[in-house]
C-alpha cells in the first residue's frame, strides 16, 4: 500500500515508522515546506492519506482527497463544527472517510469503558463527575479532541449533565473538563465520580504516540476493502 502522509512532524514520522514496518510504502510527504504538493495528481499515485495537520487546514486537506478519489485517515482535531461539510463532501463524491479523534485500541476501549461506567453512575445522583486531560505544551486544541469524545459518551447517559464546559467552575448541569498543558505528555485522561464518602475514578494514560500511529496505519489497512465514513468502532467491531 502507497500512503501520503499529510502533516510530516512527529506524528506523521511515527507513523511513517510503523508503516514501513508493516511493509507499506510512503508515496508522498506533505508538511509547510511544500503545501503545494498537495495536489489530485500527486494523490493519485497513492492509495490512502493519513492527514494529521491543524484544524484550519484539515477540510481543505480532506476535499483534495475526496477529489482525488482516495481514502482519508484522519487524526486532526478541532475541526467538528465543519462535520456535516466533510460528511456530504464524501458522500457527493463517493469517497472514504475515517475519522478518529484517538487512533489508539487502548483509548478505544476506554470509551467503552466510559460508557458503561456512566451508564451505571446514572441513577446515582450522589456522585459528581469531571474530567481531566493532560498533553503536551504543543497541542493547540483545548479541550482534547479524545477530552470531547468522553465528555458527549457521559452527556448521552447523566440526566444530571446537559454540557460540557472547559477549565470554569461549573454550575450543576455542567461537566468540567480540565485541560493541562505538561512537558511532552503524550496523553492522559481521567474521569471521576466523586461523593461525599467515597470516589470512582477511571485513567488511560499513553506511554507514547506508537500507539496512536498504529492505529492509524490500521485504519488505512481498513479503508482498502471498506469505504464510507468509517471509525474505530468499525475497526474494532465494537
Amino acid at each position: 500500500m502507497k500512503i501520503a502522509l499529510i502533516g510530516y512532524g512527529r506524528m506523521g514520522k511515527e507513523i511513517e515508522k510503523i508503516a514501513v514496518s508493516r511493509g507499506h510504502e510512503i508515496g508522498l510527504k506533505i508538511d509547510i515546506t511544500n503545501p503545494e504538493d498537495l495536489n489530485v495528481e500527486n494523490l493519485q499515485k497513492c492509495d490512502v492519506a493519513i492527514e494529521f495537520t491543524i484544524p484550519a487546514s484539515a477540510i481543505n486537506n480532506y476535499s483534495v482527497c475526496f477529489d482525488a478519489g482516495i481514502p482519508v485517515v484522519s487524526g486532526t482535531t478541532g475541526w467538528l463544527d465543519n462535520k456535516e461539510q466533510v460528511y456530504k463532501k464524501c458522500a457527493d463524491t463517493n469517497g472514504t472517510f475515517f475519522y478518529g479523534s484517538n487512533f489508539s485500541v487502548g483509548v478505544n476501549l476506554f470509551f467503552e469503558l466510559n460508557k458503561k461506567l456512566a451508564e451505571l453512575m446514572a441513577p446515582r445522583s450522589e456522585y459528581n463527575v469531571e474530567m481531566t486531560e493532560v498533553h503536551h505544551t504543543q497541542k493547540l486544541d483545548a479541550p482534547s479532541g479524545t477530552a470531547i469524545s468522553l465528555a458527549d459518551d457521559i452527556l448521552e447517559q447523566l440526566p444530571t449533565k446537559d454540557v460540557w464546559v472547559n477549565d470554569q467552575t461549573p454550575a450543576s448541569n455542567e461537566l468540567n473538563i480540565k485541560s493541562e498543558r505538561v512537558g511532552q505528555v503524550p496523553g492522559i485522561h481521567t474521569i471521576k465520580y466523586e461523593s461525599e464518602i467515597d470516589f470512582i475514578e477511571i485513567t488511560h494514560s499513553a506511554k507514547s504516540r506508537e500507539g496512536f500511529a498504529f492505529g492509524a496505519v490500521l485504519a488505512a489497512e481498513y479503508c482498502q476493502n471498506n469505504k464510507g465514513i468509517l471509525t474505530m468502532k468499525d475497526l474494532l467491531k465494537i
